[in-house]
């Protein structure tokens, strides 16, 4: 695209909008200018409708393919103000429920006051012929509604900010939204509106706030904590604190730690010295790792030695299971029933899952009432379907739900109203973060059993903390380790290669045989083909294996072998554009009936029902996978089904969405699939480690490609050094212990 120099004002009135992206108010519209032409102009219009005047400064440019166009940078929009024109822009659907019939009518009974009317006096609208006084308020709301967005969406891309912004700023705030962000910028970059701290301070600097303005000053310690967090940081060290903020905004390192004080006298912030460290944490975090430590330090001294015949419940137990137990699982059912508290950990094949069923045989013949849950909707799924036994997610069984201004989460079940159990049993515990900890051990009972599984080898919680393996660090809890291979038998090399590279060693990746392959392709793009390949053509024709039984997995989401990319392949070839197929276009994707996708953080309100309407429920949890089945531009809303959940989403939370043909190995921690295929090209060393590819081998149950490098998956064995996260759980556990 060339641009010719001038910067020019163009006016004029709207005539058609093209194309308009809802997330980030890209539009392209027909403008009628003033003297007659009818140009091409692109820009950011949000909600831009036909029949509105506007005066855009830009420049012309010359596309390639579309042309000339004029690139507005600014603008300034009006509303139609003549009856002709404002029917114009009714019959155009600018507002909800309002086509060209009723915009005939209600142009007919009130002329040039129309907008007038429907803005300030609705209750009019129902003496309009087929117009009740509920539509009428229906019309009314929904345009003042939008009137109020589009002055706040205007306000927030004056000063060269997403939208999108707007949108959510609006959501939490509504008509009081543009006061809220006059008065502090730096709600922008709170996790509701989920803005950078960048955006924010463009912003405030923008209404002329000070360089070192205290609340600017105050706004970016805050922010380092809330996105350290972000990374796995429970806290940070003072005076890295005080650095990274200085860093970030241009002050000394002496004024920030001053203003980090003044956070402390206002208990915005929380600091102690531990271990030798000065940490300062956001308030709720520091609550949840005291409280967490305070917990598991009680638990772990309990004791139940006296209260049955050991031996004689384990040979009954065999028994039952058919199955005779080994040492290491003999010890950890021991542990099991003598403790209040205890972690099981082991890597894949060794036996959690028939440990698993033990305990639960066990606590039910103690007449324990015993709880299953896990971090994510398909490790439940998955612990349901291995102990014949009904789990739940945590946040399902904690009955998570937003508070009522839906700025936090809340959970139902905590010390006032405890959960009903004598025992819970957690599994895939390492995903387990420090808040979701603290929340399940606010509303166990003070006697009820608590058995955590996992495999402390994978990756950590993506949230704050590092709780399953501080418990076993701390030497203070009850462990139970498990070592020998039983699943799939030994002969599996999935399993004996996640154990060599467990262990550091380098597996032979060229010996292509049993359940593990490996296609050598040097070069990103032909790995991209292979995989597009593997999952639409060769596993299902070759193998049986259909793509909705199929991963793709890759450590990143960037470049070309990222899942972003993949995606985008992978959608080309399982789920083409087809006349018959409904899209959605948001942001740089496009939604299609029948793309795999999955729910990418909380939602504890969107609702969902089944497809017989027997079952409904709230709630959405990240990293759930589902099926878009249907597109309804007509109410803007689309459905997704969740492993027959079937849960409907407007068009403005399609920011909640991903495909999921392709998932970064993070997104699939706590799940595993039939066949995984693993992109390996070069990426961020941070990205590219031996837990990463750890992770990534033992999702797959049956058959496991690797498509790439060797050398790459060498480098990622040999990079041990995990980015180290500040937390302190393990030095407070063994403090209270008296360790």
């Amino acid at each position: 695209m060339d641009q010719e120099l001038d910067y020019q004002e163009l006016t004029g009135t709207i005539e058609t909008v093209i194309f308009q992206n809802e997330e980030n108010g890209y539009t392209v519209l027909r403008l009628r200018a003033d003297s007659g032409e009818l140009v091409t102009v692109v820009g950011c219009f949000p909600f831009a409708a036909p029949g509105e005047s506007v005066i855009a400064g830009g420049a012309w440019m010359n596309h390639a393919v579309h042309g000339r166009q004029f690139k507005a940078d600014a603008s300034q929009r009006f509303l139609p103000s003549t009856a002709p024109a404002i029917y114009q822009f009714l019959a155009g659907g600018a507002i909800k429920g309002v086509g060209p019939a009723t915009a005939s009518l209600i142009v007919d009974r009130f002329g040039d006051q129309t907008l007038d009317v429907i803005l300030n006096r609705g209750e009019e609208l129902a003496s309009v012929r087929g117009i009740s006084a509920a539509k009428a308020r229906q019309i009314s709301g929904s345009f003042r509604e939008q009137a109020g967005l589009r002055m706040l969406m205007e306000f927030v891309c004056s000063f060269g900010l997403r939208p999108i912004l707007a949108l959510r700023a609006y959501k939490y705030y509504g008509d009081k939204a543009m006061d809220a962000l006059r008065e502090n910028p730096y709600l922008l970059c709170s996790s509701l509106i989920g803005g950078t701290f960048r955006e924010a301070d463009e912003m405030a600097l923008g209404l002329g706030m000070g360089g070192s303005d205290k609340n600017r000053v105050g706004a970016a310690i805050l922010f380092e904590l809330a996105h350290n967090s972000g990374n796995g940081h429970c806290f940070i060290p003072r005076e890295k604190l005080a650095a990274v903020t200085a860093e970030l905004i241009g002050v000394e390192p002496e004024d920030a730690d001053a203003r980090i004080e003044e956070l402390i006298d206002e208990r915005q912030l929380r600091y102690e010295e531990i271990a030798g460290v000065r940490a300062c944490y956001l308030p709720e975090l520091y609550e949840a790792e005291t409280h967490a430590a305070e917990s598991f330090a009680r638990m772990s001294r309990r004791r139940f030695s006296d209260r049955f015949d050991t031996e004689k419940l384990l040979k009954k137990i065999e028994v039952q299971q058919r199955i005779s137990y080994d040492p290491d699982q003999r010890s950890t059912l021991e542990l099991a029933l003598k403790n209040q508290l205890m972690a099981l950990t082991g890597g894949p094949g060794t036996g959690k899952t028939t440990c698993i069923r033990a305990i639960l045989a066990m606590f039910d013949e103690l007449g324990l009432k015993t709880l299953l849950c896990a971090p994510t909707g398909r490790a439940a799924k998955r612990m349901t379907e291995v102990t014949g036994r009904e789990a739940a997610t945590i946040h399902r069984l904690l009955g998570a739900k937003f508070d009522e201004q839906g700025d936090r989460v809340v959970f139902t079940k905590n010390e006032s109203d405890r959960l009903s159990c004598d025992a819970v049993i957690l599994d895939e515990c390492s995903m387990v973060d420090i808040l979701l900890m603290d929340a399940l051990l606010k509303a166990l009972p003070p006697d009820s059993r608590l058995v955590l599984v996992g495999d402390a080898d994978q990756l950590p919680s993506v949230g704050p903390g590092n709780v399953f393996s501080a418990l076993i660090r701390s030497k203070a809890v009850a462990v139970g380790f498990l070592s020998l291979i039983y699943r799939q038998g030994e002969g599996s090399r999935i399993l004996r290669n996640a154990h060599m590279i467990r262990d550091g060693e380098h597996p032979d990746f060229s010996e292509n045989a049993g359940d593990f392959f490996r296609l050598k392709r040097l070069e990103a793009g032909s790995a991209v083909e292979t995989i597009t390949e593997l999952v639409s053509v060769r596993l299902p024709n070759k193998m049986h294996i259909p793509p909705e039984e199929i991963q793709v997995l890759s450590p990143t989401r960037k470049g070309e072998t990222g899942t972003v990319n993949l995606n985008r392949k992978l959608q080309e070839a399982l789920n083409p554009q087809s006349p018959e197929k409904r899209e959605k276009p948001f942001g740089d994707a496009i939604f299609r009936e029948g793309d795999r996708v999955m729910q990418i953080r909380n939602n504890y309100d969107i609702l969902w029902k089944n497809e017989n309407n027997t079952e409904a429920g709230a709630g959405i949890y990240n990293g759930d996978m589902g099926v878009l089945r249907r597109i309804d531009p007509e109410n803007d809303t689309l459905t997704v089904d969740f492993d027959g959940r079937l849960a409907s989403y407007g068009f403005d939370a399609l920011n909640e969405l991903e495909h999921a043909w392709a998932v970064t190995v993070h997104k699939a921690q706590g799940s595993e699939y039939r066949a995984v295929i693993l992109a390996l090209s070069s990426g961020a060393q941070t990205l590219m480690t031996k837990a990463v590819l750890y992770t990534a081998v033992t999702r797959a149950k049956e058959l496991l490609i690797l498509v790439g490098d060797d050398a790459v998956a060498h480098r990622m064995i040999d990079n041990v050094r995990q980015t180290r996260r500040y937390t302190a759980l393990r030095v407070r556990i063994r403090q209270l212990c008296g360790l």
